[in-house]
């Protein structure tokens, strides 16, 4: 049976490979900028052949030789042809199992951009679905767009994602393949992508649940931003490595805990990534232990129930931490991670890791929202996945304020909210918000919606009433209180975390001062007529102020109020306009 590598991520017979194997393998590409796809579709239709077992690949032919005709002759900062990147990253999908419409964008994502090939020749050669993935992932004309290009980029990709989540995927591939070429860019440029891929690539990977993407890209950005530190994580992770058989006794009790308690199950060593290895120990490579630099999993053949048996084995077999038990199975993650993990002592007193899951649960911990998509039973399936989904709830309200935000601050509020990570959060009917670490009950009462959140005077945290500024936390069931006549203040603004909070609360101010503004323009008026024995009501009847406002370049009658109000608009001329 063939298998993925979560740590690799090619296609590999009979099983995950040992962790040393896999861990070396990890740090070759962590460091290595050596192309590794060379020019030919047959990379290509073996990656996709042995994740998909699907024999058809006359389209993917066909759509290489596309893009292989329309790139020819341009080169790459590494001298290859530069068909060997959408190639690599076709091949990046392919062995994660997506379909065959995703490669066909995949590689054709950078034509429309890059070569004469447009738009509506993707759309006539391909189809509709194909010409949807390459526009959402192919950037906006930084000549045109100017320093806003890779805002409004980033906010493209979002809204294509709306629509169908490929577009995400089809992008963090694309980076992942840049960051394993980005030895051949300048130390600058080197700087600006690494940083752009850990602030705000590797968090969307992150919130997907395509956790085999984001270690990859963990590490080759740390390499780019700190070879030095990368060096020194690398030397003492194979060091400590070396001495994984100092884990066997703890792998064997803990084998013979399974066994007796009826739990068919595999327990393996797990390397942990460099980048995870290093921010744990704040940089501290000094004396580090197996257990420092691995977890144990076990995979369990059964079902959830089952694996709170392995986890009573686990914790018979090895004295466990109190406080330490997260359980990920009755209460997923926000991108549908599940599975149990708890911290034990092992034999020679070190403290480990221990994650337990059933193999169902593994691909989904591994691949996150891939998982979802390639089990769809059809390309419509993907707009759903997302639609139907309340794990993804936090990509939907990031749809829902984006649009209003200026290209800077959505940008500077996008990179804020996802590093932040996220606590999941309970309505009273069990639904589960994701919102990020500190967010208070406003932000929850606008996760929950705008007019929930703009009518907010309270709320019921675990059955307490609570102020709204009062922090939510994981676990937390949370009810709204609203009242029909209640609207935000500006002391919203003090404990309002989540950028999409302060948008719509900024939003509504600003749409209050502007309606004040007006109705005190309009009163400035309305009395300056009256004393000219004219009615402000009567010409607002016939149409004659709004036909004033308009010769005067305002959209709106009320924009003209408002400029009165400011002094903006000098009230004796303006009056001189109205018929006596």
């Amino acid at each position: 049976m063939t298998t993925i590598d979560p740590v690799d991520q090619g296609p590999r017979q009979g099983g995950p490979a040992p962790a040393w194997e896999r861990l070396l393998r990890l740090r070759r590409r962590a460091v290595g900028t050596v192309q590794s796809v060379q020019p030919g579709a047959e990379p290509l239709v073996a990656a996709y052949r042995a994740a998909t077992g699907r024999s058809d690949v006359h389209e993917l032919r066909r759509a290489y030789e596309t893009a292989e005709r329309m790139h020819r002759g341009q080169l790459r900062k590494s001298g290859a042809p530069y068909i060997t990147h959408p190639l690599a990253v076709a091949t990046i999908l392919a062995a994660m199992g997506m379909d065959t419409t995703t490669l066909v964008a995949a590689l054709l994502h950078d034509t429309v951009e890059d070569t004469p090939y447009t738009l509506g020749q993707v759309r006539v050669d391909f189809g509709e679905e194909v010409a949807v993935l390459v526009d959402g992932v192919t950037k906006l004309d930084g000549e045109l767009w100017g320093v806003r290009a890779e805002a409004e980029t980033f906010r493209k990709i979002v809204l294509a994602a709306a629509a169908d989540l490929r577009v995400l995927v089809i992008k963090l591939a694309d980076r992942l393949h840049n960051l394993r070429t980005l030895g051949f860019k300048e130390a600058h440029k080197r700087e600006r992508i690494a940083k752009a891929s850990l602030e705000l690539l590797v968090p969307f990977a992150e919130r997907l649940g395509i956790y085999v993407l984001k270690r990859e890209m963990d590490d080759l950005a740390f390499a780019a931003l700190d070879p030095g530190a990368h060096a020194r994580t690398d030397a003492a992770v194979r060091d400590a490595l070396a001495r994984a058989h100092l884990l066997d006794p703890t792998l064997d009790r803990l084998r013979a805990a399974l066994a007796e308690h009826q739990v068919t199950a595999e327990a393996t060593l797990r390397p942990r990534h460099l980048y995870k290895v290093h921010s744990d120990l704040d940089g501290d490579m000094t004396g580090l232990r197996p257990s420092d630099v691995t977890r144990i999993l076990v995979l369990v053949d059964g079902t959830e129930q089952d694996c709170y048996v392995a986890l009573g084995a686990v914790h018979s077999a090895l004295h466990p931490i109190s406080g330490r038990v997260k359980d990920f199975i009755a209460m997923p993650k926000f991108n549908f991670y599940q599975s149990l993990h708890t911290v034990v002592i092992a034999p020679v007193g070190d403290l480990i890791d221990v994650i337990i899951r059933t193999r169902d649960m593994h691909p989904v911990a591994e691949y996150g929202i891939v998982a979802h998509i390639r089990d769809a039973p059809d390309a419509a399936a993907t707009t759903d996945t997302v639609a139907g989904r309340r794990d993804l709830g936090w990509l939907l309200r990031l749809l829902t304020w984006q649009s209003d935000s200026p290209s800077a601050e959505f940008l500077d509020s996008l990179r804020t909210d996802l590093s932040s990570g996220n606590v999941a959060v309970f309505t009273s009917g069990g639904d589960i918000v994701a919102l990020p670490v500190h967010a208070t009950a406003i932000d929850f009462a606008y996760a929950l919606g705008a007019e929930t959140g703009d009518h907010s005077i309270g709320a019921v945290i675990n059955g307490r009433l609570a102020a709204l500024s009062a922090e939510v936390r994981s676990g937390n069931v949370v009810e709204i209180l609203t009242a029909p006549d209640a609207g935000p203040t500006e002391d919203w603004l003090r404990f309002a975390t989540c950028a999409q909070t302060r948008v719509h609360i900024l939003h509504r101010l600003n749409r209050r001062r502007a309606d004040e503004a007006a109705d005190a323009g309009r009163r400035t008026l309305a009395l300056a007529l009256a004393e000219r024995s004219m009615d402000l009501l009567a010409a607002e009847g016939c149409g004659e102020s709004l036909s004033i406002a308009r010769e005067l370049g305002y959209g709106e009658v009320d924009q003209m109020y408002a400029a009165i109000a400011a002094g903006s608009l000098d009230l004796d001329r303006l009056l001189g306009r109205f018929a006596y």
